[in-house]
């Protein structure tokens, strides 16, 4: 367990505020939001976030996720838990969590496509934006892990 480097939430209100501010917008946007927070837990899995994984847990299973779902994300192509659109999210969200590994491939835009128009598509993207960069905040000044409670419940 890490100790807490700097409290982020402190020290930039405005940063803060605005990235508040656009979950909020994606949370309203239209798309599942059971569908938001296995992107959510996805990509903080991938990015080894312990904080936004102990949070977007909480959160799906306060809004009703089964366990078996959420053990089974991390291996979603291996099971049959997951929607047809689930599985294209899942993996656009790995596509763009992992662009380090050579860009978002025409495979998995393709399969996105196929299950998200263009508007879906780009607030899709923007939420897997937006939570690799709590993650990447996170990873870099390491909240507390743990304490986090839902309000979902």
């Amino acid at each position: 367990m890490s100790e807490t480097r700097i409290d982020y939430y402190k020290l930039f209100p405005e940063g803060i505020k605005a990235l508040v501010a656009l979950g909020k917008v994606i949370n309203n946007s239209g798309l599942e939001q059971p569908l938001l927070e296995l992107i959510k837990l996805r990509s903080s899995q991938i990015n080894g976030c312990a904080y936004c994984i102990d949070m977007h847990s909480k959160d799906a299973l306060a809004m009703g996720e089964t366990t078996q779902r959420l053990f089974g994300l991390s291996v979603w192509s291996e099971t049959p838990f997951f929607t047809p659109r689930e599985r294209a999210a899942i993996q656009w969200t790995e596509a763009i969590t992992t662009i380090q590994d050579g860009h978002a491939s025409d495979a998995a835009y393709k399969e996105v496509r196929a299950h998200f128009d263009e508007t879906e598509t780009v607030k899709l993207t923007f939420a897997i934006a937006q939570i690799n960069t709590w993650n990447r905040l996170a990873l870099a000044f390491r909240p507390p892990v743990g304490n986090y409670i839902s309000p979902q419940k």
